[in-house]
């Protein structure tokens, strides 16, 4: 396999599960050396594990990317330990259920504390960084949720509204400098977004939703980052979604 990320050093957050699992392991097969941000310390380890067991070189980083000093430390200790930042992927996310009517605040917050302050948290640490190098990559996972709004997902596809917004602004921001910005918004992807979900009814839903026949998995989403950062520096892929090809709706 060729290894266009070779040199590079990548911070995946949302690294212990799902897209940002899978697409840490991807970068690593592409080359790259990569620094694994999560909550969950076990399931870091053990994906340190796989990807030395492919040749390749990881770094554990357990922290909650919500915190505003951790997600600091994650990137500070990231450029401390394997020398530099070149590629963020903003991949912590979580989805809640809900509209206006009866509203839990706390769970609201929580949504945009992870799907919007994490990203700006890390994004934030990781510019000066990448401003000093004079190169870098920031690729946001969103959702298609994104683009519209739903009784049932009020918060959510908010939250995920304001992290599509927030990173074209980046992009505007920064692309003259050579950072490159870009919004990743995935369909239907095979992951455990939904089990998390406080409304039983809701998780049962989005449990389906994602696990349905011809779902994309997380495996080809990294697979289309590694392909975002590999284009020649001239080329910023802005944004991009994914859909399954039997669901177009998804």
């Amino acid at each position: 396999m060729s290894k266009p990320l070779s040199g590079k050093v990548a911070l995946v957050t949302g690294a212990s599960s799902g897209i940002g699992e899978a697409t840490a392991f991807e970068l690593a097969r592409a080359g790259a050396t990569v620094a694994l941000a999560a909550r969950r310390a076990d399931r870091l380890a053990g994906l340190v594990a796989r990807i030395e067991e492919i040749g390749g070189k990881a770094l554990a980083l357990a922290g909650d990317m919500t915190v505003e000093a951790e997600a600091i430390k994650a990137v500070e200790d990231t450029v401390a330990q394997l020398g530099r930042i070149d590629i963020l992927i903003n991949s912590a996310g979580v989805m809640q259920a809900g509209g206006i009517e009866g509203i839990d605040l706390d769970e609201y917050r929580r949504v945009f504390d992870i799907n919007v302050f994490a990203t700006v948290y890390c994004s934030a640490a990781a510019v000066p960084h990448m401003l000093k190098q004079g190169v870098g990559d920031i690729i946001n996972i969103t959702s298609l949720a994104g683009r519209k709004g739903g009784p049932e997902t009020n918060a959510y596809s908010a939250s995920k509204h304001a992290a599509n917004s927030l990173t074209d602004a980046m992009r505007q921001e920064l692309g003259n400098r050579n950072i490159r910005v870009a919004i990743l918004m995935p369909g239907a992807t095979s992951t455990e977004v939904g089990d998390s979900i406080s409304n039983p009814n809701w998780r049962k839903a989005i449990q389906a939703h994602v696990s349905k026949e011809g779902a994309v998995q997380p495996s080809e989403i990294g697979e289309t980052i590694v392909f975002m950062l590999a284009m020649p520096r001239h080329v910023n892929i802005s944004e991009i979604s994914i859909r399954p090809t039997i669901d177009t709706t998804a």
